[in-house]
């Protein structure tokens, strides 16, 4: 069984899913009102120039400011510029950078100046959109770069003379202009295809430049494709067998997609027909509610504990219910083991990024501490996102980085809880009931009435009534009144209302 693409789109929300021999690899979610803008080219204009920082802020039309750093703004002021796909390709201008007098954000930029610039990263929680000037244009197998003139090749294709040969065949049909990322995906590609991509992608360009000329910052000047096509331009490779989509305008829509950008395509595109969703079809329902808890079970009975803060994400292994065979080290060690798969599944699952803090159960012996670090390292090379792993510690803790551009997906699906303002605790009954308790001797004194009201939720009534049944007397006592005490289904269990009459 190979891999699969799965497309759900009969609501205004378009989820994508990439089965990886029949297990959910990847999720992508779009709704229509909240569609993500990583790709899209904007002509902006530089609101706020910040030095300190090194940055400017840009209104790009969105509802924040965009941000752009120094560096992703510097090799466009230089006539220059820094390859796109990071986590794959080579960057063979850095050494030309050497000997260069530092660029500042304030000798490039000006507040008021119009510029081109295209989004590398959505906006997350509270900060807008991250901005580049080094316009990419992913193509199916090139990655056209109009403002540099090098040919990259995917770091991913390891083949010495495969790699020669995407060379030379690039030398022949590139442009006078502009540069070209060749794409993991390109391996095997024929001159054809390479020179149906350059022409698609120089068409493309050609237009962006059109509504440059006559565009009003800020302005759209180019759409990326959306989750479903740009899902099938990514994601499909060798391996792909079937694409399934269960929305009839969205699967002509591909099929036209595919004539025009990717006639040479192996797969099959089908529709789906049957009466039951095609998420539950395929099992995907289930993972994704497993994707949105705290605590996932391992097969052997170990299970992981997941928490995302803002600054970063903790990852607890736990041996659980796993007792073993032989000794305790052997027990840790498979448990860890174990746990390294399922760690890399739930990152690009969830798809978790920034700073990840993955603690093992700790390990006595080095060779087990490195056979462990090894395994993630290699677990890894599955990720398309880029990582970098440091060494394990001696207490098992492991320190590593991937690179987040949109919203993970427990933000994207859920958010903070009404009720605890994402704090994931409540104040007890028992100490609210000795709130109200203070709240009572402070306002005595202001009270003129000779009965007071208390106000609350049903659950601290009730412990109101039970186990501080005594304190309310004395009170009564003591502020010489008669309290009653009332019942508010409405009312938030931390709420309390108290007056007199």
């Amino acid at each position: 069984m190979g891999n699969m693409l799965v497309i759900n789109s009969m609501l205004p929300e378009v989820r994508v899913a990439l089965l990886e021999y029949g297990r959910l690899a990847e999720l992508y979610i779009e709704r229509e009102h909240e569609r993500g803008i990583v790709g899209n080219i904007y002509r902006g204009r530089v609101v706020r120039v910040l030095p300190g920082m090194q940055a400017a802020f840009v209104d790009i039309g969105q509802e924040k400011a965009a941000f752009l750093y120094v560096g992703d703004a510097r090799m466009a002021a230089e006539g220059d510029v820094e390859l796109g796909e990071e986590s794959e390709t080579e960057h063979p201008h850095h050494h030309e950078e050497e000997g260069k007098e530092e660029l500042r954000i304030e000798d490039i930029l000006q507040e008021g100046q119009t510029i081109t610039v295209q989004v590398s990263k959505d906006p997350l929680g509270t900060k807008g959109a991250r901005l580049t000037t080094h316009i990419t244009l992913p193509g199916r197998y090139l990655v056209y770069l109009p403002r540099f003139s090098h040919i990259g090749i995917s770091r991913r294709i390891g083949d010495a003379e495969e790699r020669e040969r995407l060379r030379k065949l690039m030398e022949g049909v590139r442009p006078s202009e502009g540069g070209f990322i060749v794409r993991t995906v390109a391996e095997g590609a024929s001159e054809e295809q390479l020179r149906r991509d350059v022409d698609f992608l120089l068409r493309m360009w050609t237009e962006i430049q059109r509504r440059e000329e006559s565009a009003q910052a800020p302005e759209l000047l180019h759409y990326d494709l959306n989750v479903a096509l740009r899902s099938i331009r990514d994601l499909c490779n060798d391996e792909t067998e079937r694409v399934l989509l269960d929305n009839p305008e969205e699967f002509y829509r591909v099929r036209r997609f595919l004539d025009s950008y990717m006639p040479e395509a192996q797969f099959a595109v089908e529709l789906y027909q049957r009466p039951d969703p095609i998420f539950d079809t395929f099992g995907i329902s289930h993972e994704i509610s497993r994707a949105l808890a705290r605590k996932v079970w391992l097969k052997s009975g170990g299970y992981l504990v997941i928490d995302q803060a803002e600054a970063l994400t903790a990852i607890d292994v736990n041996t659980g219910r796993y007792v073993g065979r032989r000794n305790l080290q052997d027990t840790i060690l498979q448990t860890n083991l174990e746990a390294v798969q399922e760690v890399v599944y739930q990152l690009r699952l969830r798809n978790i990024g920034g700073l990840i803090i993955i603690d093992f159960i700790d390990m006595e012996r080095t060779e087990h501490r490195d056979r462990v670090c090894a395994a993630l390292v290699q677990a890894l090379k599955a990720d398309r996102a880029k990582t970098n792993v440091l060494k394990i510690s001696e207490l098992g803790l492991v320190e590593m980085t991937r690179k987040r551009v949109r919203e993970s997906l427990g933000r994207t699906l859920t958010e903070p809880c009404f009720y605890c303002n994402g704090t994931g605790m409540l104040k007890s009954k028992t100490t609210i009931c000795y709130e109200i308790f203070r709240e009572l001797m402070r306002m005595a004194d202001a009270m003129e009435g000779r009965t007071i009201q208390v106000n609350a939720h049903p659950s601290v009534v009730e412990q109101l009534f039970s186990q501080e049944r005594g304190v309310v007397d004395w009170l009564e006592k003591l502020l010489n009144r008669k309290i009653l005490i009332r019942p508010r289904e409405s009312f938030h269990v931390e709420r309390y209302a108290i007056n007199s009459y």
